[in-house]
């Protein structure tokens, strides 16, 4: 099979985006601590990225939360892999994820998240796919919208290939 891949957004324009999403929690979290729970494995180059420059002290968790296997759509099977390994019972919470198409997986996990008792429970993705949401989801911190493309670089893979590449592309099989 044949993989194509075409540059969507440049690594200049992430770079500059994840500085301007990092200003806003900046700014909304004067002087508290923040929690960035990173979801694994897509989340981790933005999660550095925007950690890098927030202006107060953030503390890191992940959590590796599933639905798509090796393949191009969600499964709709839901499965946490790597939970939290501290309470966030009282702290403030952003949940940093690469990408929420249909919203399923946020969901779940924001549920989940939310009945241990954060003080705030906040949302930062760096793509939306809003045309593939099945589930209403409130996004507190948005990259940037995407069309209904496969997309890879970043951070996010294709059957574990391309989280190496520094800008989002779009990947097409043939």
């Amino acid at each position: 099979m044949k993989e194509t891949i075409s540059v969507l957004i440049p690594e200049k324009e992430i770079e500059r985006r994840v500085a301007e999403l990092a200003d806003s929690i900046s700014k909304d979290f004067d002087g508290k601590t923040i929690t960035l729970i990173c979801i694994l494995k897509g989340g981790i180059m933005f999660m550095v990225d925007l950690a890098k420059k927030i202006k107060q002290n953030v503390e890191f968790d992940f959590m590796d939360v599933s639905s798509y296997g090796n393949g191009t759509e969600s499964s709709g099977n839901i499965k946490i892999d790597k939970d939290l390994k501290n309470p966030i019972e009282g702290k403030n919470i952003i949940i940093v994820e690469d990408i929420i198409d249909s919203g399923r997986t946020l969901k779940y996990l924001y549920r989940y998240l939310k009945d241990k008792k954060p003080a705030n429970l906040k949302i930062c993705t760096l793509l939306d796919k809003p045309e593939r949401r099945v589930f209403d989801i409130n996004v507190d911190y948005t990259g940037f919208e995407i069309p209904d493309e496969f997309i890879v670089g970043y951070g996010l893979d294709y059957a574990e290939k391309y989280r190496n590449l520094p800008y989002i592309g779009v990947l097409k099989t043939e």
